[in-house]
């Protein structure tokens, strides 16, 4: 259940990242609103798949994945650069995010 959480968790990350950019710097006040709610529940959900797996494999996961999200994102949603690097770059932290899975005990 630690993984799931983790993961929704994730989604929740890429969530309010997006949302930061569409609130433009807090200014826009729903943006705002929904950025913060996702904030929340995103930090909830890694404190409650904190309980079971270990920090630095939670931490690391959570982040890798706002980050690939965001990327993802970045690119289909506002159009930004899908080089051959950039790409490379997300396909090093997918695979990270692969061996932490793999190397963290079954919970």
């Amino acid at each position: 259940m630690a993984w799931i959480y983790l993961f929704a968790a994730g989604l929740l990350e890429v969530a309010w990242a997006v949302g930061l950019k569409f609130s433009e710097g807090f200014s826009r006040p729903v943006a705002s609103m929904v950025t913060v709610t996702c904030m929340i529940f995103s930090f909830w959900l890694l404190a409650l798949a904190m309980r079971v797996l270990p920090l630095g494999t939670a931490y690391a996961v959570w982040t890798g994945i706002g980050a690939v999200g965001a990327f993802v994102v970045g690119i289909i949603v506002f159009g930004e650069s899908a080089s051959a690097l950039r790409i490379a770059s997300i396909v090093l932290i997918v695979a990270g995010l692969v061996g932490l899975k793999l190397a963290t005990p079954a919970s």
